[in-house]
């Protein structure tokens, strides 16, 4: 069995005159060598296609794949995850993880923040700002945390994203819109304890594998699981796994959102428990980082005891049993 590879490297935008910061979300080649050698150890072909324009050029070939392992982030617009799931749906080519329509509404938080309401899955207070026309019309309890809608990795937060006062507010927000060039998230803030929890599977298949807790050393911006935060979290954050009443509340929270959602083969959602002692749900990430010592999801699976190459088989299994695809190594797969 053939199985692409697709992804985005930091170095090839950094090359091209990208900032580090927007360049945080994409893949080191060290993490594409360890998938690869994953799948090669799994029995599998593979073929590292890479970001979004050279599978354009390879579709063009006529080049074929039995599953492409996808991973791309994509560099421009809102939908940006999609692009590269859209492209393989429309040729028939099956892919791991989650489909166009999750990866475009999970990236856009504010959307996805009316979706869970309306699910009754419980979230934050928020509020969606356009524009600063649409900051008198927001009616939510100081203190707040402000983010761009449609980051990730941490990008747009810092220790000023908490907010303590009116004229704090506006000068956050003034400069999110300014900078990041797309509508602002309000939440109410959570005071308590932030987990991320790590799923698998699809559907009914889905189970939540644990709870990690982030916790901010001294050194670390307070408050806030901040990009300086994760991007040196090594130095920064201690990472706990914990199975008390609040994690196995986050991980029942999660997987019924996972579930409700529609994400598929793996993933972590992110939650923070309040001031009432409530588990709320911060974000959905049905794309998550996959370095083996630096991304959550793989700090999690080790955690648990998990190899890093279980945890890239369990993502295939998933995606085999969903897709139908047939499962054939080029050689023997090793048991477990």
């Amino acid at each position: 069995m053939r199985i692409g590879l697709t992804y985005d490297l930091r170095d090839d935008y950094l090359r091209a005159g990208f900032a580090e910061e927007d360049t945080a979300e994409f893949d080191q080649v060290g993490t594409i060598d360890v998938i690869d050698s994953c799948l090669s150890e799994l029995g599998y072909q593979t073929d590292r296609i890479g970001r979004l324009s050279s599978l354009v050029e390879r579709l063009a070939r006529g080049d074929q794949w039995d599953l492409v392992f996808n991973i791309a982030e994509g560099m421009y617009g809102m939908a940006r995850e999609a692009q590269v799931p859209a492209l393989l749906d429309a040729y028939q080519i099956p892919y791991t993880f989650s489909d166009p329509v999750v990866l475009g509404l999970t990236l856009h938080k504010g959307l996805t923040k009316h979706v869970l309401r309306d699910l009754g899955l419980r979230s934050a207070p928020f509020a969606v700002i356009e524009s600063l026309a649409d900051l008198p019309r927001v009616d939510l309890r100081l203190p707040l945390f402000v983010k761009p809608i449609g980051e990730g990795t941490g990008k747009g937060i810092d220790a000023t994203s908490k907010v303590i006062s009116s004229n704090h507010f506006e000068r956050k927000v003034k400069e999110l819109l300014a900078r990041f060039c797309q509508p602002v998230l309000v939440e109410e803030y959570l005071p308590g304890r932030e987990f991320t929890v790590g799923l698998l599977g699809t559907g009914p298949c889905a189970r939540a594998i644990g709870a990690l807790e982030i916790v901010l050393n001294d050194a670390a911006e307070s408050e806030v699981y901040s990009y300086k935060n994760k991007e040196y979290c090594e130095e920064l954050v201690t990472y706990r796994l914990v199975d008390d009443s609040l994690a196995r509340e986050a991980c029942a929270l999660a997987l019924d959102c996972w579930r409700a959602l529609g994400c598929r083969d793996a993933g972590r959602i992110d939650l923070r428990t309040g001031a009432d002692g409530r588990v709320y749900l911060l974000e959905v990430n049905p794309l998550a980082g996959m370095h083996p010592q630096h991304s959550d999801l793989p700090i999690l699976w080790a955690m648990t005891g998990g190899r890093y190459v279980d945890l890239i088989r369990n993502i295939l299994e998933s995606a085999f049993q969903r897709s139908g695809t047939r499962k054939t190594a080029t050689k023997a797969i090793p048991s477990r």
